[in-house]
């Protein structure tokens, strides 16, 4: 907000005093709109609810009964990659408007544009946001209303007429998701986690697997399949927009807000992964050997609640995919209508309807077709994300960046062609390639290349 005071030089004879009196009436009558305190919060419970979808929740619990005695190790490599990784992205995209072309700008305008379309699509209309239908009926309400396609396609109907409602407005995300939606998602956050330590439901079982002998490791790369970094690029644009929403356009404030946004979610992240790791822990008796983290967080809630716990579970899954496909919604909506220039209201309709569409395929389809997809793309979005604070340091960022960003792509490529099933097409000595086992063959290669194009942008004039 600007405030304009004029001074008339009629009141002294020296022009250049009247000047100097304008200019510091000007200083000391600018203020720049800030948010309240209120708001800052408000943000920062938006931002933790966007990142907290069903996976986030049914994953830990798997891991820590799974990791049983070194689960605390387990989950330090885990919050390394599921927590501290998406909060670097969003404060990444925080000082480039929230735009994932920004901050890929040094590939090249052709391979910018493929990797941020590529992007948006996988984790929007692709792949997450209709598993966020599928995630939430299966394990929220097949229980209630059984497993036909029928069901499955009213469910996803209504599910997605209130996700069109709320994405149509995207200037009141930060009223409805941070101060209605996220509330509630967080005190249902809130009961479930308080319970994980107050109902303690058996012993601590000994660790299984890879868990026994390098649980850091393998609670890391655990950490890195949940995608919450693929899903924080998406989010950064929409964290931005609620911030502008509210009339703040100072870069600097801009970049704080959104800092101080991705930190509280963070912090919220962590709190929230630390009561599932507990829950798990303590899972074995009422879910032994489980196969996944619905079925402990089912039978747990049943232990813990009675009859009430279904119900429970339910509503906080239903409230932690809806707000998730919100974002998703929202984010690529905007994007695509900020690259074609058609209305922004127009790609939400087509991006629900595709999602519709897309999420009455099955939940075991869409992780079948997803996984390898963003296996694949997931190593060169953290190159891209990583090195956008260092550009300062070289001479041409495009040096370093296309080449560093090329290597991971195709070792990303290598290692989606694993997760599909296709490792006996693949050359032999792909198997031996440091780190393969935990999927992140990907990483040494790319720290090599790293090197040497930062030793030839030093060296070339």
């Amino acid at each position: 907000m600007f405030l304009l005071i004029f001074v008339p030089c009629e009141l002294h004879k020296n022009g250049s005093f009247c000047s100097k009196i304008r200019a510091s009436l000007l200083r000391l009558t600018f203020f720049m709109t800030s948010l309240r305190t209120s708001d800052i919060i408000a943000l920062g419970f938006m931002t933790f609810a966007l990142f907290i979808g069903a996976g986030n929740i049914i994953f830990p619990p798997i891991v820590a009964q799974q990791a049983g005695e070194h689960v605390w190790l387990a989950a330090a490599g885990f919050l390394i990659t599921a927590v501290g990784l998406p909060v670097i992205t969003i404060m990444a995209l925080s000082r480039m408007e929230g735009s994932i072309a920004m901050i890929s700008s040094p590939l090249g305008r052709v391979f910018s544009l493929i990797l941020t379309v590529v992007c948006y699509l996988s984790v929007g209309p692709l792949f997450a946001t209709p598993r966020t239908a599928t995630v939430s009926y299966e394990i929220g309400f097949s229980s209630f209303f059984g497993t036909s396609a029928s069901s499955l396609l009213i469910y996803s109907i209504v599910y997605f007429a209130v996700v069109t409602l709320v994405s149509l407005y995207p200037n009141k995300l930060l009223d409805t998701v941070g101060h209605v939606l996220a509330p509630l998602k967080i005190f249902a956050l809130a009961i479930l986690g308080i319970a994980a330590v107050a109902i303690p439901s058996g012993y601590i079982p000994p660790a299984i697997n890879n868990y026994v002998t390098n649980p850091v490791s393998e609670g890391f790369v655990n950490g890195y399949l949940t995608m919450d970094t693929l899903g924080a690029l998406v989010f950064g644009i929409v964290i931005i927009q609620a911030i502008y929403s509210r009339g703040v356009s100072d870069p600097k404030l801009v970049t704080r807000y959104a800092v101080i946004a991705s930190i509280i979610s963070g912090i919220g992240l962590t709190l929230v992964y630390l009561s599932l790791f507990k829950l798990g822990l303590g899972s074995h008796e009422v879910a032994p050997n489980a196969s996944n983290g619905a079925v402990i967080l089912h039978a747990y809630v049943q232990h813990a609640f009675g009859n009430l716990g279904t119900w429970f579970l339910s509503g906080l899954i239903f409230l932690a995919c809806m707000v998730t496909a919100i974002g998703l919604t929202c984010a690529c909506a905007e994007y695509f209508a900020q690259l074609t220039k058609l209305p922004y209201k127009l790609f939400v309709f087509v991006l629900v309807g595709f999602s519709l569409i897309i999420s009455n395929l099955g939940l075991t389809k869409l992780i079948a077709v997803s996984v390898p997809v963003l296996t694949a793309i997931y190593p060169p979005a953290i190159v891209v994300i990583m090195l956008s604070f260092f550009w300062k340091f070289w001479k041409k960022p495009s040096n370093v960046v296309g080449p560093v960003t090329a290597c991971s792509f195709l070792f990303g490529i290598i290692e989606g062609l694993k997760t599909a099933g296709f490792t006996d097409a693949l050359p032999s000595f792909v198997q031996h390639l440091p780190l393969n086992e935990q999927n992140l063959a990907w990483l040494i290669p790319s720290l090599v290349v790293l090197v040497i194009s930062i030793v030839i942008d030093k060296v070339k004039n």
